[in-house]
């Protein structure tokens, strides 16, 4: 079963269970998928949900620390169950010694020699890891292993 067929399965398992929080927020997971779909003119792969997931995970992470900022822990709160939701659909991610260790396999494949390689090793990695790694644990890696 792809992501999609979960997600719209989950979707159903929800309203039957008149879970109206995660019915939200699976909803707002769909029409991500279904405007990305429509912009482009494509259908999504697993790869890209979850790219999708990432991106809907970092803004709701951006807006948590907005909120806390704020002093409106209501908010803050809605958001981190919302993030709790898309996070079990999200496969398992690699650890941060594999993703360093992918990583520094991809630096030694280009031959990049410094930082003013990082671009170039980004766009590799990007495509290569897309899914299975944290972005975030990438970026810093790609730092360390252009910089060691």
């Amino acid at each position: 079963m792809s992501l999609k067929e979960q997600i719209t399965e989950d979707m159903k398992t929800a309203m039957r269970a008149k879970d109206v929080e995660r019915l939200g927020t699976i909803r707002l997971l769909q029409a991500a998928i279904k405007q990305k779909e429509v912009d482009e003119r494509i259908t999504l792969d697993d790869i890209a949900v979850v790219l999708i997931l990432d991106k809907l995970i970092k803004q709701r992470k951006d807006s948590i620390t907005a909120f806390e900022g704020a002093g409106r822990q209501d908010l803050a709160d809605k958001e981190k169950s919302e993030m709790a939701v898309l996070q079990t659909y999200l496969p398992k991610r690699m650890s941060a010694e594999e993703t360093l260790a992918a990583v520094k396999a991809i630096v030694a494949e280009l031959g990049a020699a410094g930082p003013g390689d990082m671009g170039k090793v980004m766009g590799v990695v990007k495509t290569r890891l897309a899914g299975k790694a944290d972005m975030g644990q990438v970026s810093a890696a790609v730092k360390a292993a252009l910089a060691g």
